[in-house]
């Protein structure tokens, strides 16, 4: 009671790849889909660096929040008006309803911690504005230091 395989060679055993193959094609294409929507970015335009200088007596309606160091924590000023961490997003809500244009730039002084900026980017935003811009030091400030 022998059987026979139809040849002298014997049952060779190879795998089928083909499903093999389909799995990683489809495993590609998941990570390819999923890898670009898994960055995450905060939007930041910068100034220009070699800005245009405004004549003296142009009104400038831009708004700049200040991120300065404090005693407890950072202090916010917008437009150098002194507003509380509680109260920023409300007052930037305030201020940004009635404006057709909700660009703000914002100063962080170097001595506080970027979490605090980031927390007014965040006010900012909850208050309505679309464009965020990283205001430049002021060059009054640094000529007094270098001398």
């Amino acid at each position: 009671m022998s059987m026979s395989a139809g040849s002298d060679a014997g049952l060779t055993n190879e795998p089928n790849v083909t499903p093999m193959i389909d799995v990683l094609l489809v495993l590609l294409i998941i990570f390819m889909m999923i890898i670009p929507m898994s960055r995450k970015a905060i939007d930041v335009q910068l100034p220009d660096p070699t800005p245009a200088v405004a004549p003296a007596n142009s009104v400038s309606n831009q708004i700049v929040l200040e991120v300065l160091p404090g005693a407890t924590g950072a202090e916010y000023a917008v437009n150098r008006e002194k507003v509380p961490a509680d109260k920023l997003q409300s007052r930037l809500k305030d201020i940004y309803d009635p404006r057709p244009e909700k660009i703000i730039f914002i100063k962080g002084d170097p001595e506080v911690t970027f979490q605090e900026v980031i927390f007014a980017m965040d006010a900012a935003r909850g208050g309505g504005v679309k464009v965020i811009g990283a205001a430049p030091k002021d060059a009054s400030k640094d000529a007094g230091k270098k001398k």
